[in-house]
């Protein structure tokens, strides 16, 4: 199953004036998350060691992370097991409302926030109170040692 797409966003109206990789931002602004946090799953693991390392170390964002290994496409493959059972809940529910509140207010659209390192550092702390609040109600046993 697809969590999202790029070019889901890019076609209809989407802003002309913006390159194709801007439908990806948001989208690669939670998986760069999930790489920072290790919550990547085995396909990557065995297939994206190079990238992951370079998302990592930043030298590479989740944008073209997701553009250069992911084909576009965020993926229930792209994560582990415990990243699934999250992203099912909180990428569908929550994490675009999030996303658009923190990054977009002030914006055309959510398609104009820049895929910079400063945008991830603003969003990271977001998605990480969602994933320990998360984990609390979930009484997932990871959630302590996660912290």
């Amino acid at each position: 199953m697809a969590y999202d797409r790029a070019d889901w966003h890019y076609g209809g109206e989407f802003p002309g004036e913006l390159p194709d990789e801007a439908g990806g931002t948001h989208i690669g602004m939670f998986l760069g998350w999930a790489i920072v946090h290790d919550l990547v799953g085995p396909l990557l693991l065995a297939n994206s060691r190079d990238a992951l390392s370079r998302v990592k170390k930043r030298e590479m964002t989740g944008r073209d992370f997701l553009f250069a290994e992911c084909d576009e496409k965020f993926w229930e493959d792209d994560l582990s097991e415990e990243g699934n059972a999250f992203a099912g809940q909180y990428y569908n529910q929550a994490y675009l409302e999030d996303y658009e509140k923190l990054l977009s207010a002030g914006l055309p659209t959510l398609y104009h926030v820049e895929d910079t390192w400063k945008n991830f550092d603003k969003i990271d702390p977001v998605i990480t109170r969602a994933w320990i609040k998360w984990q609390k109600r979930s009484n997932r046993r990871w959630w302590k040692l996660w912290q």
